[in-house]
């Protein structure tokens, strides 16, 4: 999720993506506390300034109350106007520094503002910030479209951008200039007359539509939970059940729950021997959303797509689809749609395997029906287990979440020289909020990192990071980032043990954390995740690999209780078993990254059958009945709740190339943290931004374009014979 909340030039496009409930990812990857938790304290009664509109070193969460956030994005954003229309009107000849650079320079009230605005949206809502969400969303979307859509203002960026080649600009400039007027230019800034105010209006129309799809699922997702009686506990493993205890903690429920935050669910789908309750349990997971009520998002859902098929055609764009892969590393629906066919049926075929594996274990228990998606997880666990000789409950034993915190961090240090040290004295929005500061070789403090990594009510699905304030190269400022995770809060006194999907997850989430943390460009529009969506996802996933090291799990991977690490024997077999169900998962996920893609293909979305679409969609593909969609139409907030992901799901597989292909090289080396590839890494990817395109960026570190080889091979596709 491209996460940048800065307000300055290129942000200006990617304000509506900043403005809706998803940023820089779902780990693939997916909420009000009690008041009193997710609303920031009070603010004093003497205070006479706004405490948003103050300039902070931290965020100043002990004193901001809601009822700060509507005359603070009020005031911010006529301070901001008044700049842009400054920098629009100066009566001298347009120049970088008096166009380019002073954009870069407005807007500090509004980034600060909207920092903290849209995470507590995500991280800690509640009804007050949710009506501030629904009425500032669209305000914000005027916001940004008067100022992309300044006639005079693009008239000066566009001057500049035809004399781009004498201008003798340095290459972040030249690249500044390049990234803001292709921005502008797909923001609408070339359109004329009726077109530009409705434009302006889609984009107001569309903000709308992003919030209204985020709290109807969210809504759907907090009303359900599943009780379980004593009978129902028998079976199942003891992380379950504590989790299913705190979950109704959190509720103030007596006895235990299930809820549909994928972090009790899922365990409880692959845990559960009742059958009845695992497909009462699947069934409301996947039809968020989807419910005869209120929150019905079917609708909302033809009402985007509308929408965002009008926007493509006022742009000379033939569907959403073209116009949004335009302005990525795939350049084309097509190009996006091939690498997707060229994985699909050798997944299929392994899911085929799976499945056959799994009947045969249904068959075997004496049972008569066929695999359905509620059975999946349960039977694959089983022979998971059986195959692997894997205890879920012992390998999370190992897995300590302060460990592997820890873990990262360590990665960290090895591969780019930095230290973690935490503090104590920064305030938070929640009390499960942990602050790390990090510093280089020399001990300078060069980046804040905050981490949320408890499931709770206000709090959404998922896994994602997200920025308090982007690295400027301008004024100095550090950046400081923020991983929110949703695992299952231990009881009193009791570790936070990880499965090691979770604890992938923890890596995934933390690699977007180090592009925006190691970032060193000298504007903050080009910052940090700052890149092409598809783009994106490879620095977080290049990040897993190292969690799978013996190097790292040796070290970390230690017993709860005894301190003593992971038997040899058991980390062989966890190591063994990555690739084990990976045609499950790669077939779910390509479901709706085909889907997705579809949607924003059509040229009728008025007329389109939510339900229908999908099953055509899937049929065509020849899908397998068990797996259907990773995230169903309904609740599919990357595509839904905002833009960042739509048309560009696929961008995971996208980045699953690079990712494989890009830690080869570590593996020919010989050394996962061989020195120089590490430097190559951290100066073409992690500490450039987009200082460069996506692909020069990868070829700069890897030496060459990627190949998808290395992919197939580690998810067990193709054979080291490429066979």
């Amino acid at each position: 999720m491209k996460s940048s909340l800065s307000l300055s030039t290129a942000g200006f496009a990617l304000l509506l993506a900043a403005c809706s409930p998803s940023t820089v990812s779902d780990t693939e990857t997916e909420t009000a506390a009690a008041t009193e938790a997710a609303q920031p304290a009070a603010a004093s009664e003497t205070a006479t300034v706004n405490p948003l509109l103050t300039a902070w070193d931290t965020p100043p969460f002990d004193l901001i109350d809601s009822e700060d956030f509507i005359p603070a994005f009020e005031e911010a954003m006529a301070s901001h106007i008044a700049e842009i229309e400054a920098i629009a009107t100066n009566a001298e000849a347009p120049s970088f520094d008096n166009t380019l650079l002073a954009m870069e320079n407005s807007g500090a009230e509004l980034s600060r503002v909207g920092a903290v605005f849209w995470n507590l949206t995500s991280s800690a809502s509640n009804d007050d910030i949710r009506a501030i969400q629904r009425e500032m969303s669209p305000r914000i979307a005027a916001h940004s479209a008067s100022i992309t859509l300044n006639a005079e203002l693009f008239a000066r960026i566009n001057t500049l951008f035809e004399q781009r080649d004498s201008l003798d600009l340095a290459p972040q400039q030249y690249r500044l200039l390049e990234t803001t007027h292709q921005d502008f230019v797909r923001a609408g800034a070339q359109l004329e007359g009726d077109d530009r105010a409705r434009f302006a209006e889609i984009r107001q129309g569309l903000a709308g539509l992003y919030t209204q799809f985020a709290q109807n699922e969210q809504a759907d997702r907090e009303a359900w939970t599943l009780p379980l009686s004593a009978e129902d506990l028998e079976g199942l493993p003891d992380y379950v059940v504590s989790a299913a205890a705190g979950a109704a903690a959190d509720r103030g429920l007596e006895g235990h729950v299930v809820t549909l935050a994928r972090s009790s669910v899922e365990p409880f789908l692959q845990t559960a021997p009742n059958r009845e309750l695992r497909e009462q349990a699947w069934r409301a997971w996947t039809t968020r959303g989807d419910n005869e009520n209120a929150n019905n998002n079917h609708d909302t859902i033809r009402q985007i797509l509308q929408l965002r098929r009008e926007l493509a055609n006022l742009m000379g764009y033939e569907t959403f689809a073209h116009y949004r892969t335009g302005g990525t590393m795939a350049g084309t629906p097509q190009a996006a749609v091939d690498l997707m066919e060229q994985v699909w049926w050798p997944a299929r075929d392994r899911a085929l395997e799976e499945q056959a594996d799994i009947q045969a274990r249904i068959e075997a228990a004496g049972l008569d029906h066929s695999v359905m998606p509620w059975d999946w997880r349960y039977y694959t666990e089983q022979v998971r287990a059986e195959r692997y000789d894997l205890d879920p409950s012992e390998v999370k034993s190992y897995l300590q979440l302060d460990n592997m915190i820890e873990a990262q961090f360590y990665v960290a240090e090895r591969l780019f020289g930095v230290s973690f040290n935490e503090r104590f004295d920064i305030a938070t929005y929640h009390d499960d909020v942990r602050v790390w500061e990090m510093t280089n070789s020399d001990g300078d403090v060069i980046g804040l990192f905050y981490g949320d990594y408890f499931a709770r009510p206000g709090k959404r699905g998922g896994a994602w990071m997200s920025s308090f304030r982007v690295q400027n190269g301008i004024n100095g400022d550090i950046p400081i980032i923020v991983n929110n995770c949703n695992y299952n809060r231990p009881a009193e006194g009791e570790p936070a043990l990880l499965s090691f999907t979770d604890a992938t997850t923890l890596f995934h989430e933390f690699g977007h954390a180090l592009h925006g943390l190691l970032s060193q460009t000298e504007y903050p529009s080009l910052a940090g995740t700052s890149v092409d969506r598809d783009f994106v996802e490879f620095p977080a996933q290049i990040y897993e690999h190292w969690l799978a090291q013996p190097e790292v799990l040796e070290r970390y991977a230690l017993h709860y209780e005894t301190g003593e690490p992971m038997p040899q024997a058991l980390l062989d077999r966890v190591l063994a078993a990555q690739t084990f169900n990976q045609g499950f998962a790669t077939v779910e996920f390509l479901n709706s990254g085909f889907v997705d893609m579809a949607y924003h293909l059509n040229t009728d979305p008025t007329s389109i059958d939510i339900h229908e679409f999908e099953q055509e969609v899937l049929a065509s593909r020849e899908n397998l009945e068990a797996i259907p969609m990773r995230h169903r139409s309904t609740h599919f907030l990357h595509t839904f709740a905002g833009e960042g992901y739509s048309s560009g799901y696929y961008s995971y597989l996208w980045a699953g190339v690079l990712d494989n292909d890009g830690f080869a090289a570590f593996e020919e080396a010989g050394d996962i943290f061989d020195p120089e590839l590490a430097q190559r890494l951290f100066d073409s990817v992690f500490s450039a931004g987009d200082s460069q395109s996506a692909m020069d960026a990868y070829v700069g570190f890897r030496g060459r374009e990627p190949s998808v080889e290395p992919l197939l091979r580690n998810r067990g596709f193709m054979d080291d014979a490429g066979g």
